[in-house]
């Protein structure tokens, strides 16, 4: 008859021997849709990201515990920011018995805004994404805004008796955070370097403004991208990063893009 003891007993596999000798370098779960507070200045917001967790394995371990990574997910109490990111990698490679790993968190956002000429507030949405890295003792943490601003054409502006044509652009900045950056600062680093910012709600004063900023700031796509980066380059704060923009161009059934990388 079995006693308790061994009916209790359910074998450990992942933790058994491998003898491949082949060290896996990322190991892990994808998409893990989970609730998440983020910390937006003083305030918290409410928010779903969309998880990738991993770890390495050495060579000699057969697998890792994939079931620790949502452990990891259900115990986040804390709003996350960089400081708790980093603290939370510390917490995750300890319950994988890992010394390196990878936190990566998409998410949209928002941030309360008021139309330039009315004062009429609405709130815009954007697409944000923490990254922590954790690799030979040290923690890199990243922070990533896709910001939709309007950029109009210099060339088309030059060219024409009228008018110039104009589009949504987006604006991706992934910074290496070296000192503390809120998501708004981060926001602002594509804001302000367009043709016009973008507002949810705009009244028609607000309209007349708008177009009338865009096309006394024309930005081509190159523009665009190098008054990102010189903006990034000025920050202290900001170490490697990686400066992505898009125009889908009006006049055309394709996009501009251009990038920039320091690091």
């Amino acid at each position: 008859m079995t006693n308790l003891k061994d009916a209790l007993h359910i074998p450990d596999t992942q933790s058994a021997r491998d003898e491949r000798h082949l060290a896996i370098q990322r190991v892990g779960v994808r998409s893990v849709r989970y609730p998440m507070q983020l910390r937006i200045g003083a305030a918290e917001l409410s928010t779903v990201a969309e998880w990738d967790l991993d770890v390495a394995l050495p060579a000699e371990q057969k697998g890792t515990h994939m079931s620790r990574f949502v452990a990891w997910l259900e115990s986040l109490d804390k709003p996350v920011d960089a400081a708790e990111l980093r603290a939370q990698m510390a917490v995750m490679l300890h319950k994988l018995h890992a010394t390196t790993g990878r936190i990566e968190a998409r998410f949209p956002f928002f941030l309360r805004k008021r139309a330039p000429v009315s004062g009429v507030e609405s709130l815009l949405e954007y697409q944000g994404r923490w990254i922590a890295e954790a690799r030979d003792g040290q923690v890199a943490i990243w922070a990533e805004a896709v910001v939709p601003v309007k950029s109009l054409c210099p060339c088309s502006k030059e060219i024409s008796d009228y008018g110039a044509h104009n589009q949504r652009s987006h604006v991706t900045i992934r910074i290496e955070l070296l000192g503390e950056i809120g998501w708004p600062e981060l926001v602002r680093f594509a804001e302000d370097s367009a043709s016009s910012e973008i507002w949810p709600m705009l009244k028609r004063a607000d309209e007349k403004w708008v177009t009338e900023r865009a096309y006394e700031n024309p930005k081509f796509v190159e523009d665009l991208v190098r008054d990102v980066a010189l903006r990034l380059n000025a920050d202290a704060r900001i170490g490697r990063y990686l400066v992505d923009v898009e125009n889908f161009e009006s006049i055309h059934a394709h996009s501009a893009v251009a990038r920039i990388e320091r690091g």
